[in-house]
């Protein structure tokens, strides 16, 4: 151990890259153990991160008892591997405890592991982050001006994010990310059409076509939707502003609207209730490729659902509240499914509505199925969720 504890003095400093601990001898440990340096209000941590049943654990430790903490860990772990702008090490340990320790200092091989090491989940790049949180990648550049971030006041007019907007800025960015994730699913030998149901204020909707027109440089149309004339005359007076000619905001429902024959994605973000269940009828009627739904307000089967089992769950209110909307979004990934559609669902954080949401992303992929399972889930819950009702309710009523 004297031979570890003398290793781990001469790298744990803002040099170190990486350490990895791994191969635990003990069923239940975890599974992996990095760390890495950290700057904490002036003072040099290092940030040990454990990766235990599919969660993640952080804690930030001086040297000390970092190095106290690591011999603590080869106890129980099989390997250690180290990367350091001044060398390379790994250490392993036998079946009776006994470390082998092999270290290479950088000048004879800067960019690879020690010949005879064996491979780890180390990679030594050049210099080292040691901000607290590592800066995250965004879709969307946070020093690049971006005129609707500016004018949402997210960003300022030198293309600062501000602080007290970084919240919005990753929700943006998250949004887009569900965005290109689906762009294989969409055409690339013509223009794509795109409908965003309840709109609003449409700050996702000026992203979407920043991302796609601007970035992504696609043929896109997008149409905006929303019952606010006042909204939507604000929005079309900043799509013309930007300069954003294939972006346009109608005053319209989500029933009634026809203004197109085809479409090839469908976004529906807090369509309140029923209206989500509109929304996604209409994007199936039409064949649309991409379904992104971020459903709210989830109240229909709430005042439906009824089954003597559950009845002693039922009747704490709040208890049935949020069962009613989780077997609402369930029921509608399921008819989505039947439908064709490959369908997830996902955690979108929204911060202006409700703390975390459930997005529904559906992707066009195959045959319709029967639904039976569907049917047999809604007598179960006494249950007749709108979507369903329009898309096989009346075919029902017709063959009965």
């Amino acid at each position: 151990m004297e031979q570890l504890q003398n290793l781990l003095y001469k790298y744990l400093d803002k040099d170190l890259q990486k350490i990895v601990i791994s191969n635990p001898r003990i069923r239940g440990e975890a599974a992996k153990i990095s760390l890495r340096p950290v700057l904490l209000k002036g003072s040099l941590f290092f940030q040990a991160t454990e990766y235990k049943d599919k969660k993640v654990y952080h804690k930030n430790l001086s040297k000390e008892e970092a190095a106290g903490q690591i011999l603590q860990w080869m106890g129980s772990y099989r390997q250690l591997a180290l990367c350091s702008k001044i060398g390379q090490a790994t250490v392993l340990s036998s079946k009776k405890g006994k470390l082998s320790v092999k270290e290479k200092p950088a000048s004879q091989h800067p960019h690879s592991l020690a010949s005879g090491v064996p491979p780890a989940a180390v990679s030594c790049m050049e210099g080292s982050d040691l901000s607290h949180n590592r800066k995250k990648r965004y879709i969307l550049d946070p020093e690049k001006n971006v005129p609707f971030l500016v004018d949402l006041g997210v960003q300022t007019q030198d293309g600062k994010i501000v602080h007290a907007k970084y919240d919005k800025f990753r929700q943006i960015n998250r949004f887009l990310e569900f965005i290109a994730d689906v762009l294989p699913q969409l055409p690339k030998d013509r223009e794509i059409t795109i409908l965003d149901f309840g709109c609003g204020k449409s700050y996702l909707t000026f992203a979407m076509y920043y991302y796609l027109k601007e970035l992504k440089g696609l043929q896109i149309r997008i149409v905006g939707l929303d019952l606010k004339e006042d909204v939507i005359a604000d929005c079309n007076r900043l799509a013309e502003k930007y300069g954003y000619q294939d972006l346009e905001f109608l005053v319209g429902d989500i029933a009634g609207y026809e203004g197109v024959s085809q479409v090839d994605m469908v976004v529906t973000l807090h369509a309140c209730d029923t209206a989500t269940d509109y929304a996604l009828d209409k994007a199936v009627r039409w064949g649309a490729k991409v379904i992104l739904s971020v459903p709210c307000c989830q109240h229909e089967l709430n005042g439906q659902i009824e089954n003597a089992l559950l009845a002693p769950v039922f009747k704490y209110g709040l208890i049935k509240e949020r069962m009613s909307a989780l077997f609402t979004d369930a029921l509608r990934a399921q008819i989505l499914e039947s439908k064709g559609y490959q369908v997830q669902i996902l955690e979108f954080i929204d911060m202006e509505h409700t703390p975390k949401n459930i997005l529904i992303r559906a992707v066009k992929k195959g045959a319709c199925s029967d639904g039976k399972g569907i049917r047999e889930i809604m007598e179960f819950l006494h249950v007749a969720p709108s979507l369903y009702l329009l898309q096989d309710g009346k075919e029902e009523e017709q063959n009965a």
